[in-house]
C-alpha cells in the first residue's frame, strides 16, 4: 500500500466546472443571476418533471401561471401531450429533489423513485410541498433559448406557510429571518 498524497486543488468544490466563466457571461445572464427566483417543480402526467426557477403567477380572470422551460425536456413533451401540468412550491428541505429534477444529482430508479408523491390529474406533486397549482396548458412560444409556457390555474392547494427555496446567483438560498 502506498500512502495517498494530498493534491492541492483536488478538493471537492461547490462550483460547476462546466459553468461559463463570470467574465464571459452575457450581461443579461448576469442580471438574471441577481434576481432571486422561486424554486418550483413542474410535473405532468407520464410522469415527467423539471425544476424551474423562472415561474410567475399572474392574477386575473382567469389566473395564469407562466414559466420558462427547456423545450427539449421530457416535461415539455408530457405537457404538450396531456395539456396540463402541476407546479409545486419547493422549500429548503427540497434541495436534493430540485437538483435531481434539474439533472444535477443522480436519480437511480428514475426521478420519481424517491420521496413521497401525491398523484393528481395534473401530475405527481411532492407530498410535503408547500403548495401546488394544477394548470391547463393555454399557450407556449419561443422566448430566448427557452419556451414560455402559459397555463390557466384550475386548482390551488396550499399548506401552512413555509419558507420557499430560492435561486440566486447560481445557488440555493433561504429567506433570512
Amino acid at each position: 500500500m502506498f500512502p495517498v498524497k494530498h493534491q492541492p486543488g483536488a478538493e471537492i468544490h461547490h462550483v460547476d466546472p462546466f459553468a461559463t466563466p463570470a467574465g464571459q457571461r452575457s450581461p443579461a445572464r448576469r442580471l438574471r443571476g441577481r434576481l432571486a427566483s422561486p424554486v418550483t417543480l413542474w410535473t405532468a402526467p407520464g410522469p415527467a418533471g423539471l425544476t424551474v426557477s423562472s415561474t410567475l403567477v399572474a392574477e386575473g380572470e382567469p389566473d395564469r401561471l407562466l414559466g420558462l422551460v427547456d423545450p427539449e425536456a421530457d416535461l415539455w413533451a408530457a405537457v404538450e401531450e396531456s395539456g396540463r401540468f402541476a407546479v409545486a412550491v419547493l422549500g429548503p428541505a427540497h434541495r436534493q429533489l430540485a437538483d435531481r429534477f434539474a439533472g444535477l444529482f443522480p436519480s437511480p430508479g428514475g426521478l420519481f423513485a424517491l420521496d413521497e408523491w401525491v398523484e393528481t390529474p395534473y401530475g405527481p406533486v411532492p407530498a410535503d410541498a408547500e403548495g401546488w397549482a394544477g394548470c391547463r396548458l393555454d399557450d407556449s412560444r419561443e422566448c430566448g433559448w427557452g419556451l414560455l409556457v402559459e397555463g390557466v390555474v384550475e386548482t390551488v392547494t396550499l399548506t401552512d406557510d413555509g419558507d420557499p427555496l430560492l435561486h440566486h446567483r447560481g445557488r440555493y438560498r433561504e429567506l433570512a429571518t
